[in-house]
């Protein structure tokens, strides 16, 4: 099983020292300074394991094959998100080579035991199930995968016995549910309170905010960690506000783009244990990885955010 060599969080001169190539400072500094304190990381409540709250998506854009420019993007995003102290990479067969590029990429760059990988089984079936898993710990290679969901909920109730199998044997050390869509919630609501999961992944944003009505507040309740995907509604929030600046006032929690904006507004849910924004740009790593420091808005400052993007 492999080692955890990484800390729990990340002071601002780990950020500096932690593999950071000159590119990568360019990226970072003098753009923004990250504050002394360390990164924000909450606690998996079935373990108590801290977790960095912002990690990394692979759906579309790690899927790139054997092109070179697109694994070097990705080899650099990989790059950012540990040396900002991140380690959560998040994929799926369903997302075609993902895994393989960033399990190839880890390796070449040796942050195969320092990343907290999860995936998803997305099949029907056991056997077939049982087949992507291993198929996953071969492209990471690694002998345990952290966290193991069922995507999408596809034949949750064959898969997850087989997961719970595995966690008894270590092979993976976490069991969750996935889906991307508020229409699925009512699903996602029904196996949370059929089964014990460590993790539930579900889409949520100022944009999206169905989550806060049930989900949410559920898991908090049954102590369950979660995922969170769509943080940017698939680019539709920084189209409503293309053209337009930060508002001053998110200075007041350390906001100085549109990105932390919208992320730091999610991690303002105590609920929100991590996110997972995708991305094939390592300047949009570093600035993701900027919204785990510093503040984070109160109600008041939630409402007021809430508000302006309903103004647009």
């Amino acid at each position: 099983m492999k080692s955890r060599r990484y800390p729990d969080r990340a002071t601002r001169r780990d950020v500096l020292q932690i593999g950071m190539g000159a590119a990568l400072a360019g990226a970072l500094f003098p753009t923004r300074v990250l504050p002394a304190e360390a990164m924000l990381a909450r606690p998996i409540p079935s373990s108590g394991e801290a977790l960095p709250v912002i990690g990394l998506g692979t759906s579309r854009v790690f899927d790139v094959g054997d092109d070179e420019a697109g694994r070097s993007a990705c080899r650099a995003v990989l790059e950012a998100l540990r040396a900002g102290g991140a380690t959560l990479v998040d994929s799926s067969p369903m997302y075609r080579s993902a895994e393989e590029v960033a399990g190839d990429l880890a390796a070449e760059l040796q942050l195969t035991d320092q990343l907290f990988w999860a995936t998803k089984v997305w099949a029907d079936g056991a056997a077939a199930g049982i087949e992507q898993m291993e198929d996953s710990m071969r492209l990471f290679d690694t002998q345990q995968i952290d966290l193991m969901q069922v995507h999408n909920l596809r034949d949750w109730q064959t898969h997850m016995p087989v997961l719970r199998d595995w966690k008894a044997e270590g092979r993976i050390r976490y069991i969750g549910i996935t889906h991307f869509r508020a229409a699925a919630f009512d699903d996602l609501e029904r196996v949370i309170n059929a089964t014990e999961l460590d993790f539930v992944q579900l889409n949520y944003s100022i944009a999206e905010r169905e989550a806060e009505e049930r989900l949410l507040p559920l898991c908090a309740d049954k102590g369950i960690a979660t995922l969170i995907n769509r943080p940017f509604a698939r680019g539709a929030l920084f189209a409503a506000v293309e053209g337009r600046q930060v508002p001053q006032w998110a200075a007041e929690f350390g906001a100085v783009s549109w990105g932390q904006f919208f992320l730091k507004f999610i991690l303002s849910h105590p609920a929100a244990t991590c996110l997972i924004p995708a991305t094939r740009k390592a300047r949009h790593m570093v600035d993701n990885v900027g919204a785990g420091f510093g503040p984070l808005p109160d109600q008041e400052q939630r409402r007021k955010m809430i508000t302006f993007m309903q103004s647009l």
